[in-house]
C-alpha cells in the first residue's frame, strides 16, 4: 500500500548541451579579439643575420619596416633573381623611399613622426650596395634613426 516505489534503473540523466554554443562563441570571440594578423604579406625571402650584441625596441608601433631580398620562388619568374625592395605589400625601388617616410610620418601623430624608426630587414646574402643605396635615400628623407633587424645568436644553444 506504498505509494512510494524504488526506481529500478539507475542511470543518471543526460548532461544538458543548452550552454554549448554560448561558450563556443565566448573562445571565438575572445581569440578573434587577441589574435594579432600579420600588416605585410612577405614578397622577399629572408633569413636575417646573427648578432651577438642586440637589443629589443620597445615601442614597435613607431617602426616601419624596409624589406630587402630576393623575390619569393613564386614571383621569380616574374621579377627575376636580383635582390628587391619591399615597401608594405609591394615591390618598390630606391627612389619611392622619401615618398614612403613622408606617407609613414602623416600617418602618426607630430610626436610619434620624430621617434619612427626605420627598420630595414634585409637577407642575410643581400650585398652592402643596395642597403648603402636604401640609407643615403632614408638621409635624403631626414630619416635618420635606423635599426638593423637580426637574429639572436646565442653561444649557449650551440
Amino acid at each position: 500500500m506504498s505509494k512510494f516505489r524504488k526506481k529500478t534503473s539507475g542511470s543518471t540523466p543526460a548532461i544538458s548541451t543548452a550552454s554549448l554554443p554560448d561558450i563556443i562563441f565566448m573562445l571565438l570571440f575572445f581569440f578573434m579579439v587577441t589574435t594579432v594578423m600579420r600588416e605585410t604579406t612577405l614578397l622577399v625571402d629572408i633569413s636575417m643575420p646573427k648578432a651577438s650584441e642586440s637589443k629589443k625596441i620597445q615601442r614597435k608601433n613607431l617602426v616601419s619596416y624596409i624589406y630587402i631580398g630576393k623575390p619569393t620562388k613564386r614571383l621569380r619568374s616574374i621579377y627575376g633573381n636580383e635582390p628587391r625592395l619591399q615597401l608594405n605589400d609591394s615591390f618598390a625601388e630606391i627612389e619611392d623611399l622619401q615618398e614612403f617616410i613622408a606617407a609613414e610620418r602623416e600617418a602618426r601623430s607630430e610626436e610619434e613622426a620624430k621617434a619612427l624608426i626605420n627598420s630595414i630587414k634585409s637577407d642575410s646574402d643581400t650585398k652592402m650596395g643596395i642597403i648603402t643605396d636604401v640609407k643615403q635615400e632614408l638621409r635624403r628623407a631626414q630619416s635618420y634613426k635606423i635599426n638593423y633587424s637580426t637574429k639572436r645568436d646565442d653561444p649557449s644553444l650551440n
